[in-house]
């Protein structure tokens, strides 16, 4: 299994939209809407931001990025969040492998070295079935079981920007 070379990591940042995923205890099982956005840092590294909805309400985590090893041109980057994110004393630390991403950025395939988390990301919050199929095909030739991944649910539109109090939120 391989990732992306040459990343170009400006291009990368913004919101995308889960489109499906492996399970994951990080995240509710009945979550829907969820997507992450990332923006660039002045120190190079980025800014993580994981939003999902449960139960009408808004869940997030923040987290940040960087490059596994600054001298490869291999999009391979570590992300760090903590837990309980409103008491961030224990940080985990997790791979992250840009695997597969379009000419003009609009969907992606995002993986990991063990194979344990997979996720399709677009620009929009549906992709088109075709596309999806190339993209699950992919993961398969990278030794990815494809019979794992679920669909996320997403409206339409999208959630608008958080309308709730920090109190009525918790970390996903």
């Amino acid at each position: 299994m391989q990732a992306v070379k040459k990343l170009n990591i400006k291009r990368y940042m913004g919101r995308w939209y889960e489109i499906a995923s492996f399970p994951s205890r990080f995240q509710p099982k009945d979550g829907m809407n969820t997507r992450p956005t990332y923006s660039l840092n002045e120190d190079g590294t980025v800014n993580v931001l994981n939003e999902t909805w449960s139960g009408g309400k808004r869940a997030y985590i923040e987290g940040s990025a960087h490059k596994a090893n600054p001298c490869s041109n291999e999009a391979k980057l570590k992300v760090k969040f903590y837990v309980p994110p409103f008491l961030p004393i224990i940080p985990v630390i997790g791979d992250y492998w840009v695997l597969y991403i379009s000419d003009d950025y609009k969907y992606a395939l995002v993986g990991q070295p063990s194979r344990q988390y997979l996720w399709i990301l677009c620009r929009q919050n549906h992709l088109d079935d075709e596309i999806y199929n190339q993209l699950v095909q992919k993961a398969e030739g990278g030794g990815y079981d494809a019979s794992k991944l679920q669909k996320t649910r997403q409206t339409d539109p999208p959630p608008e920007e958080d309308k709730t109090s920090p109190e009525d939120t918790k970390g996903i």
